[in-house]
């Protein structure tokens, strides 16, 4: 049983994920979640694709037991990140992930800089996921990334999906106060909730309540 239920990083039908908001929501209830986050790609949602999903988000939490949040996965590119400040204000959260195919990590950790820039950001998701691929960045640009958090106030998910970051990034996050919150990265309702590896990791790297995005929630 998990202490601190929540799965802040989901799929549905809206993009790439192939159950619907309520199932999503069903499964996190029958997982015992106290919070659900709905983080769609950003790239399906444009115009009345994204009004429907956020009418659709605001119905079944109605009908929910549990906290549900509507947010949403963007996209890190060379040129910023991909969504309108038009749409952030409908939005709980807004997560930020990159997903190029790059070989230098470096250049991953220059990427999620732009990001961590963005006020329209609060969350980097899944970093350090393609680290064990491609190499990893210097200690030194680790240490800029979570500094450049904790000036910006944002917050970094851990993905139970791609086991990222590692308990070593975590633990400098509590540390510095970068907040952190739970993810499955779940593209099917039977994964929502999945996120025992991130309860894990956080409470190795000595997290805390107070070190949750949503702790309040919780």
């Amino acid at each position: 049983m998990l202490e601190f239920s929540h799965d802040i990083h989901t799929h549905s039908v809206y993009s790439d994920g192939v159950g619907g908001i309520g199932d999503n929501i069903g499964a996190a209830e029958g997982r015992g979640l106290k919070l659900l986050g709905i983080s769609d790609h950003s790239h399906y949602l444009t115009g009345r694709a994204f009004n429907r999903y956020i009418r659709d988000i605001n119905r079944w939490k109605e009908e929910s037991e549990i906290t549900v949040l509507a947010g949403i996965e963007a996209n890190i590119t060379h040129s910023g990140v991909d969504v309108a400040a038009g749409i952030v204000e409908k939005l709980d959260y807004v997560i930020a992930s990159v997903h190029l195919w790059l070989s230098d990590p470096e250049e991953y950790v220059e990427l999620v800089k732009i990001a961590l820039l963005d006020e329209n950001v609060d969350i980097i998701g899944h970093f350090g996921a393609s680290f064990p691929h491609i190499g990893y960045p210097s200690e030194e640009s680790l240490m800029e990334v979570i500094e450049l958090a904790e000036a910006n106030g944002k917050a970094f998910e851990i993905s139970s999906r791609y086991r990222a970051p590692d308990v070593g990034f975590i633990r400098e996050c509590i540390k510095r106060g970068v907040k952190l919150a739970f993810a499955s990265d779940a593209h099917r309702p039977k994964d929502v909730g999945n996120v025992s590896w991130s309860e894990r990791v956080f409470k190795k790297a000595g997290g805390t309540r107070e070190d949750l995005l949503f702790g309040e929630f919780l």
